[in-house]
């Protein structure tokens, strides 16, 4: 019996076992069939749609500027050179290198000793030569005094020849008196003429003296000078450098001592490129004074100047190529000569223009514009101007219109594409536009497909929660729109 039992167990334990494994096959086997039979799974082809950045070109009136590098320095600067040697005897407080001094202040006095004995000397020999000129003066007055005298004897005895003919006519006179007054009227015009040529050297030693009288006071007036230029004084007020000189040495005429800088009367120099030159000369062939703006940045700290363009270089110069420009600064405070700034130069404004970013023009000078139906057409912009991250075009067809403002290498012409004006999106009270996200507003055909590829996604409950609700919304981050894309390939 108890083999018996054993027995049917097994058979019943196989018979159950092939029970299952027919059961098993005959379920695969339908499951292959109704995956064979199956119609396949295919998804809705679209188009895809990139999401751009666009901005609005909109016609202005603007005023380029342009930015180059210059070097400050001084229109008005001063050698300060000892004009006669000797020994230094004192020196001004504010000699020194980076010292301020006021216009007339005495900087350096040269021992003037020496100086000063010449210009005795020469005192005295100026009271020599007007002596001589008073007595030569006297003299010419006595000789003309005898001139006169001489010619008041000749006077008489002319009249006494006369008196001696009209006798001799009457009878009454001889031939012996005549004969005496004629010898002694030759006398008399003899004794004129000497004492005529006597007055004529008077003459001459009074103008001899008087010449003397002028060499004197030349040379005394440049004794005063000698001895003024023992002291040299500040022609103007500023800055010295370069000193090179103490108390108690030696220097020589014309030995420079140091350098005076007047530090508010500063110019700086900038060279432009032909281009830029060209662009600011007027029709007449000068140069404007266009205005300028001078900036110094110093860790921070940024100084500002602004003047105007005063004038250009008469030649461009070996090895170099351009225009040497300058232009006189109005305000310098904090500025010092050498000092490398940037200057700003305004050109003159051009109208009818549109200012854009430069990432929305290509290579060739060409622009995408959207057109009703948001696709990209490319239109050809005249570009006039760069300004920094900005250019400046002239392109009337895109006035009033959208351009995309970053162009890539996926966007061209006949893309469609979903525009993004983050100047018209932004909240005009946002405290930091930059830190809110981007939003995008989808058709209802991209939201059901974004929603059933969520839906049917392998990804985790509360991710695709989080997903559903945001798709549902009326407006849909724009990361979040860009991710989905991405993985659904489209």
């Amino acid at each position: 019996m108890h083999f018996l039992r054993r027995s049917l167990v097994g058979i019943f334990l196989l018979a159950t076992t092939l029970a299952l494994f027919a059961w098993a096959g005959n379920t695969v086997r339908l499951a292959v069939q109704e995956r064979m039979n199956a119609e396949p799974r295919s998804f809705p082809q679209r188009e895809r749609v990139q999401v751009v950045n666009v901005v609005q070109v909109t016609p202005d009136t603007i005023t380029p500027e342009l930015q180059v590098f210059g070097e400050l320095g001084s229109t008005n600067t001063f050698d300060v050179r000892a004009l006669t040697g000797g020994t230094v005897l004192d020196l001004s407080e504010n000699f020194v290198t980076g010292g301020r001094v006021d216009a007339g202040e005495m900087l350096v006095r040269i021992d003037p000793r020496d100086a000063q004995s010449a210009r005795d000397r020469t005192a005295a020999d100026l009271r020599d030569a007007e002596a001589e000129v008073r007595d030569a003066e006297r003299a010419s007055r006595l000789q003309q005094d005898e001139v006169t005298a001489a010619q008041q004897q000749a006077t008489l005895r002319a009249q006494a020849l006369r008196r001696q003919r009209d006798l001799s006519e009457r009878g009454v006179g001889t031939a012996a008196a005549i004969e005496a007054a004629e010898l002694a009227l030759s006398s008399a015009d003899q004794a004129v003429l000497s004492r005529r040529q006597a007055l004529a050297q008077a003459q001459a030693r009074l103008d001899q003296a008087a010449t003397r009288l002028d060499r004197a006071r030349l040379n005394l007036a440049d004794a005063d000078r000698a001895l003024g230029d023992t002291e040299i004084r500040a022609p103007f007020t500023g800055i010295l450098e370069d000193v090179s000189i103490a108390k108690g040495l030696r220097v020589t005429a014309n030995e420079r001592l140091g350098r005076l800088i007047d530090s508010a009367k500063l110019e700086v120099a900038f060279r432009l490129s032909t281009a830029q030159y060209a662009r600011l000369v007027e029709d007449s062939g000068t140069l404007p004074q266009a205005p300028v703006t001078v900036t110094l940045d110093a860790q921070g700290f940024t100084l500002t100047a602004t003047g105007h363009i005063t004038r250009e270089g008469a030649s461009v110069g070996e090895g170099q190529t351009g225009r040497l420009v300058f232009a006189r600064l109005d305000n310098t405070a904090g500025f010092r000569p050498g000092d490398f700034v940037t200057v700003t130069v305004r050109e003159p404004a051009l109208h009818d223009v549109a200012k854009v970013p430069a990432t929305a023009i290509a290579a060739n000078d060409t622009a995408l514009m959207l057109d009703p139906d948001n696709r990209l057409i490319e239109v050809a912009v005249d570009l006039l101007r760069r300004q920094g991250n900005d250019v400046i075009i002239r392109a009337p067809r895109l006035y009033g219109k959208q351009i995309v403002a970053e162009r890539s290498p996926l966007l061209g012409a006949g893309i469609a594409v979903q525009p993004i004006d983050a100047a018209a999106a932004a909240p005009p009270d946002a405290a930091d536009p930059a830190d809110a996200p981007r939003m995008v507003t989808l058709d209802p055909d991209r939201r059901a497909g974004m929603i059933a590829f969520v839906q049917s996604a392998p990804m985790p409950d509360p991710v695709k929660t989080r997903l559903l609700d945001q798709l549902q919304q009326d407006e849909v981050p724009w990361d979040v729109v860009a991710r989905l894309e991405a993985r659904m390939g489209t």
